[in-house]
């Protein structure tokens, strides 16, 4: 995980300064089976890394199939020629880089001194979240919510376990959430289950459920009081946590504060005071693939991992 926070981190610095070229992600959707599947291509100048990543996203998945909710293919090229680099697994890859940009955007975000994480959600993406975030951050006490009281208490038991901090399963997500200095949430969820009444002066909130139009996690209210940060302003626009709320008018395009690019890279400050409310709006970004992916072709080339095949 601290190696891909670094590669997130500098596939952001890229993308503020420039030296990333990534079209926005193209959507096909599966109507009768409630999912689609996404498109995203990206380069990276300075590295000489490009790539595309497939990606599905069926919350029906583990229900009906026995199958996770999000699966996904890579495929790295190189740019001087065009050819096949490597052809990859990217379900885990996508996890962990979104992991990664969460804990980006808290280092930057978030208050320094935080101590008490609310997770609300309980899946897979939860876990590599709170990974993540306990590398930047020096937590102590974590509060999980899910709709399903045996998964929270699984997560609490596991995570707790395997990072070292108190971990507990709380079954009202306003509890959870009170008093928290950072929250996340990582749920498909189309209608607010975060609201303003529980969100207090100094929080930050990493929102990272909403990756598709329609999807929302977030009471409108709490935007209208926030910083709001985005990893890319038209993926956001078009899916992200502000896409209901800027097509209900309840936000403006103005009210983005900035992209995570744009942070990172000191165009514009992060976290201005001890008592604002910061909120990264992240949609998971090609760039943040093709930084990670490039990290796991390296070291495969260097430790013989894989198997090599002669496509041409």
């Amino acid at each position: 995980m601290r190696e891909a926070i670094e590669a997130v981190e500098g596939a952001f610095r890229a993308k503020g300064i420039g030296k990333a070229q990534m079209p926005p992600k193209s959507y096909v959707y599966f109507d009768r089976y409630d999912g689609d599947f996404r498109v995203m291509p990206a380069y990276l100048e300075d590295q000489g890394a490009a790539g595309v990543k497939i990606v599905n996203a069926h919350p029906l998945n583990p229900k009906k199939h026995g199958l996770p909710t999000v699966m996904a293919i890579i495929v790295l090229l190189d740019p001087k020629t065009g050819a096949p680099l490597a052809i990859m697994d990217g379900t885990w890859i996508t996890n962990i880089r979104t992991g990664a940009g969460g804990a980006v955007a808290a280092k930057y975000l978030a208050r320094r001194d935080s101590r008490i994480v609310a997770m609300v959600g309980a899946g897979v993406q939860a876990r590599t979240q709170l990974i993540a975030l306990k590398e930047v951050l020096d937590i102590e006490e974590v509060r999980v919510n899910d709709i399903s009281a045996e998964k929270a208490q699984q997560y609490a038991e596991e995570m707790g376990e395997q990072l070292g901090v108190n971990a507990k399963a709380v079954g009202d997500t306003g509890k959870a959430v009170e008093g928290a200095d950072v929250v996340v949430t990582t749920t498909p969820a189309r209608k607010p289950i975060l609201m303003n009444d529980w969100v207090s002066k100094g929080m930050h909130i990493n929102a990272i459920g909403a990756d598709a139009p329609g999807k929302q996690e977030l009471d409108p209210q709490i935007l209208t009081r926030a910083k709001i940060v985005v990893d890319d302003v038209e993926q956001a626009i078009h899916g992200g946590e502000i896409n209901v709320p800027l097509s209900e008018g309840a936000i403006a395009r103005g009210d983005i504060y900035a992209d995570l690019g744009e942070v990172v890279t000191g165009k514009k400050p992060g976290r201005a005071s001890r008592e604002e409310i910061t909120i990264f709006d992240s949609t998971g970004l090609a760039v943040q693939d093709i930084a990670t992916d490039w990290v796991v072709y390296q070291k495969a080339r260097e430790t013989g991992k894989g198997i090599e095949v002669e496509l041409l």
